[in-house]
């Protein structure tokens, strides 16, 4: 019996988007701790800033999509699809159970400085072990989506990626905030390590319900073509090398318009907000946290009542131009004067005082999170290549992004200062990245609505 029919479109697309969930958790579990671990750890600005460059938010998830893009294509999107999650939960052992030493407890100069290094550099490399994972596994999960979903709805089946990416971020926050209040705030960084450990327990529940997952029919069809190819001696070879023939080329750039440079500033965003938040704003991690909940519901209400039922259906160059629009206000309003922000607070139960204009920013992001330039990224790469080098090229696409962003947020906390004394610097660069995306992205989008994969590699490429 054919293992493809027995498991339906959305069975997949649900598993497969899981993927989001481990990824934007693993984002913003590391951002609602960063200022904890800084202050734990007594890390300089240079410190932080390599820990979010090296993070599931920039370089090791750039290297590790760049590694599966290739597995992918070469081995089938099921190969990278059942053994990377076990890579990320061995990196997330290392957050969780790492030895970290605060300045506290050893008082020997010498021995506090080796201490200090050890616990930094096994923490270093649970992030970098768990981006590589993350990296290579969100190529596999969504080439693997938008391969299997039907044409008509391609739009909806890509959104579910969305709605977990907003889901995740969503209860790890609130799983943050609400142990922070149990604990007590002198025992915020315990609970940021169980907020590690339980993504460990959904990895692990998702690897064995990956195990039953069929291989994409569509690079089954693909590597058969590709052998029939190659035997006539029509073509060598099909891959990574392709990309830059000209018509990809021109693909490559318009993504990289659209997804790399609004990444710099979503980037920021999805591992900095808190901390930004909380060193501009002066409110605590755990008002900080709900904050970036509300950014992050914002976000999954935003892709199912948007993306997901009007991304098939009406144009999508309104959608993103409309969506991308938010996010430029959104990091404007960090450029208002403090007097505005002062005037705005507002007292909360529990929480304590909060800028009106943070509530604000944070609906702003998330109804872009949502049905913004990533949700038409993932959308877009997936329509615009065929499936004999799909994976390699969004992982290339996405490597760029997340190598620059990674080298973006590392110089953030520095240009920001330690109390963000400048961080108005950093954000006017935010709306520059916000505005070119929203202006690539509304006057190249192409005409893919509703076509088969099949039609739009042959309007591309001919037959």
């Amino acid at each position: 019996m054919n293992e493809t029919k027995s498991v339906s479109p959305w069975k997949q697309t649900i598993v497969a988007s899981m993927t989001s969930y481990i990824d934007a958790g693993s984002i913003v579990a590391g951002a609602a701790g960063m200022a904890l671990w800084a202050e734990y750890m007594n890390l300089e600005s240079w410190q932080v800033g390599l820990l979010t460059a090296c993070s599931s938010n920039a370089i090791g998830a750039a290297i590790g999509a760049l590694i599966g893009g290739f597995l992918c294509d070469k081995f089938g999107r099921k190969f990278v699809y059942t053994y990377d999650l076990l890579v990320y939960i061995f990196g997330m052992l290392f957050i969780v159970f790492g030895f970290h030493t605060p300045n506290t407890v050893l008082t020997t100069p010498g021995v506090y400085s080796c201490s200090l290094t050890l616990g930094y550099l096994l923490f270093l490399f649970g992030y970098l072990t768990i981006g590589l994972a993350v990296g290579a596994d969100v190529v596999a999960s969504w080439t693997l989506i938008a391969e299997q979903a039907p044409a008509e709805n391609r739009a909806r089946h890509c959104g579910s990626a969305q709605v977990f990416w907003a889901i995740g971020p969503a209860v790890v926050l609130l799983m943050q905030a609400a142990l922070g209040y149990l604990l007590g705030e002198e025992n915020a960084l315990l609970g940021n390590r169980i907020v590690f450990a339980h993504l460990i327990v959904v990895a692990f529940v998702v690897w064995l319900l990956r195990l039953g997952m069929p291989e994409s029919d569509n690079w089954k069809k693909a590597k058969e073509q590709e052998a029939a190819l190659i035997a006539s001696g029509k073509v060598k070879r099909l891959g990574m090398i392709n990309l830059f023939s000209p018509v990809n080329l021109k693909t490559v750039l318009f993504l990289c318009g659209v997804y790399v440079v609004w990444n710099w500033a979503a980037g920021t965003m999805g591992m900095l907000l808190p901390y930004i938040y909380q060193n501009v704003g002066g409110i605590t991690n755990s008002l900080s946290c709900a904050l970036t909940v509300i950014l992050f519901l914002s976000s999954a209400i935003s892709t199912l009542t948007i993306f997901m039922p009007l991304g098939d259906r009406v144009s999508r160059r309104v959608i993103y131009a409309l969506v991308a629009l938010l996010f430029v206000i959104a990091w404007s309003l960090f450029l208002l004067p403090a007097s505005i922000y002062e005037q705005s607070t507002i007292q909360l139960p529990l929480l304590g005082s909060v800028p009106l204009l943070f509530v604000l920013i944070s609906v702003l992001m998330g109804l872009n999170n949502g049905s913004g330039q990533q949700a038409f990224y993932q959308l877009w790469c997936n329509e615009l290549f065929p499936a004999h080098y799909r994976a390699s090229a969004q992982g290339f696409t996405f490597f760029v992004a997340r190598i620059t962003v990674g080298l973006w947020t590392a110089c953030v906390p520095i240009i920001m200062g330690k109390d963000g004394e400048n961080f108005a610097t950093a954000a006017a660069f935010m709306v520059a990245f916000a505005l070119f995306s929203l202006l690539v992205g509304t006057c190249f989008a192409p005409n893919t609505s509703g076509k088969t994969l099949e039609q739009i590699e042959e309007e591309r490429y001919g037959k």
